[in-house]
């Protein structure tokens, strides 16, 4: 390609210099000549635009291929977004990604099936021993919500915690109405169940009424079942829960960034081995990510940047 490019850079000097000489092999006119050197000018700054444009157009036409993602279903939304901008500024690249839990993509990545391993949650000392490198993109907030009904609006931290353990089983224990609490849950292996499991100092201890296997059914099952509580990610709410506050401190992006909201937890594009280690497509990708559009991005799907 850089050869391609030299050689049109080369035509296109002589291109400019050929019409410079036309003009001054023309007649001895000074207003002729002034006219004849702004049509030089103009024909000459014509030409290097279009070399700007097709050396441009080059650079992003030469990276091509494809990248694959496993995991998170909590990171559909960021990855999604992110791959279609990707895909945008370099129409021969595609993105794919499937989205089965951090711990089938932190599987992938390690066994080659994929190129980054989407996890919700930070990765454990075993799995950064088999050489998966740990890239935050972003950090997220989980929210805990509940049917839009109900009357609780603020939970302590212990609070939370024994409705999770099954010591506190109606929703009055709390200062709510006289009615069962629906524990909701992700599946295991879920990235948002290992992170709040571990935020709440309750791995493998919690109580579910429904295991549930991504985060949109968690939202779907609390908003449709009076009592109901569950956890998502911040940025997957939608007005069919209540979010409610934890510790008199609001589930917001603000909140998150500066520490006053206790369950928060890292965004994870894991790799086989450091970002410098991958192949340049892969290279791209995080430069694209971490830089100011993908961090923009981000931004966008309620996340907090970490650049």
């Amino acid at each position: 390609m850089r050869v391609r490019h030299s050689k049109l850079l080369a035509l296109i000097g002589a291109g400019i210099l050929a019409v410079i000489t036309l003009v001054a092999c023309g007649n001895g006119d000074a207003t002729a000549n002034t006219a004849s050197s702004a049509e030089a000018s103009s024909a000459a700054e014509s030409t290097v635009a279009a070399s700007s444009e097709v050396a441009s157009t080059e650079t992003t036409a030469g990276l091509s291929g494809s990248i694959s993602m496993v995991g998170s279903t909590s990171m559909e939304k960021l990855a999604n977004a992110l791959s279609e901008a990707f895909m945008e500024e370099y129409p021969d690249v595609t993105v794919t990604a499937e989205f089965v839990g951090s711990g089938a993509g932190i599987e992938a990545v390690t066994n080659g099936t994929a190129d980054i391993g989407n996890s919700s949650r930070s990765l454990k000392d075993e799995e950064k021993a088999a050489g998966v490198a740990e890239n935050i993109v972003a950090i997220d907030g989980i929210a805990v919500c509940v049917d839009p009904a109900n009357e609780v609006a603020d939970l302590t931290k212990e609070q939370l915690t024994n409705i999770y353990n099954g010591t506190v089983t109606n929703w009055k224990e709390v200062g709510g109405a006289d009615e069962p609490i629906i524990v909701i849950g992700r599946e295991a292996g879920s990235g948002t169940r290992g992170a709040f499991e571990e935020l709440v100092d309750l791995k493998d201890a919690c109580k579910y009424a429904n295991e549930l296997d991504s985060t949109g059914a968690v939202i779907a099952k609390v908003a449709s079942t009076p009592g109901a509580i569950g956890y998502a990610s911040l940025d997957a709410l939608d007005d069919s829960v209540k979010a409610l506050s934890l510790e008199g401190v609001e589930a917001t992006a603000e909140n998150i960034k500066a520490g006053n909201y206790f369950l928060s937890r890292p965004f994870v594009m894991a790799t086989k081995g450091e970002i410098s280690e991958q192949n340049d497509l892969v290279q791209a990708w995080f430069d694209f990510v971490l830089g100011d559009e993908g961090q923009q991005i981000a931004s966008e799907v309620g996340l907090i940047t970490v650049k």
